[in-house]
């Protein structure tokens, strides 16, 4: 038997709910609820990925790559920027239990040195590509570049942490992952305030660089210390 709600709109629609368009649920879903947006497509099983730490002078850079059910909402996650360390934590087990699959791999300070920081953060997201459970139909990505998975289709969504929820999802992993990643690196080299700064260009993590040299885990390939920045320091 149909429930009251369920009668409204089929007499409204002519539909039951199961026949909604992807692309009405997504306009119900921002409109009435402000979440971010469930697909980017129709199809069964789509992947949204997402990186962390690409603009970092020290560590790895890591990346995710997250499938929900089709048309999965929460109102809760969006770009990870916009969270708090703990909303991240607590989104984290949210996403690893609600997702059909998620993965997340990474890519040494080495291999960025290697390869670049581009091609590095590509690689990072086809190993989490790779060891999904499940084989995606399409791939959603944020930014306005990707290098092409196994022939599978894919769309470059720029500002994309922001407007699916695939994405954000990804970009809420990656961060978790890379930021626990960086708490463990801040006890084996101290000095370097990892703990708060992760790995990225403050004015703090540049001193400390200039005062007790490179690590084992910073990009030699990146511009550690800028010229313009060196008489900012004592």
């Amino acid at each position: 038997m149909c429930s009251l709600k369920s009668r409204k709109h089929i007499k409204k629609t002519g539909r039951p709910f199961n026949c909604i368009s992807i692309g009405e649920i997504n306009r119900l879903t921002k409109y009435f609820y402000k979440m971010l947006l469930a697909n980017h497509t129709n199809v069964l099983y789509e992947a949204g990925c997402d990186e962390a730490g690409r603009g970092c002078l020290a560590g790895p850079v890591y990346a995710a790559a997250v499938v929900f059910p089709k048309g999965y909402t929460n109102q809760r996650i969006n770009d990870s920027k916009k969270l708090n360390h703990q909303q991240r934590e607590e989104l984290c087990a949210i996403i690893e239990e609600e997702a059909i699959s998620f993965s997340v791999q990474k890519c040494s300070h080495t291999e960025i040195d290697k390869i670049n920081i581009l091609n590095a953060s590509f690689k990072a997201m086809h190993k989490a590509l790779n060891k999904l459970s499940v084989k995606p139909n399409h791939i959603i990505v944020d930014g306005n570049r990707f290098k092409p998975y196994k022939k599978i289709g894919y769309s470059c969504i720029i500002k994309g942490d922001g407007k699916y929820i695939s994405i954000a999802a990804a970009s809420i992993l990656a961060k978790v992952y890379r930021d626990r990643y960086m708490l463990k690196m801040d006890k084996r080299f101290p000095g370097y305030a990892w703990s708060t700064n992760k790995g990225y260009p403050t004015l703090a993590h540049r001193k400390a660089i200039k005062e007790l040299g490179v690590s084992l885990i910073h990009r030699q390939s990146f511009q550690l210390l800028k010229p313009e920045q060196l008489g900012l320091f004592p």
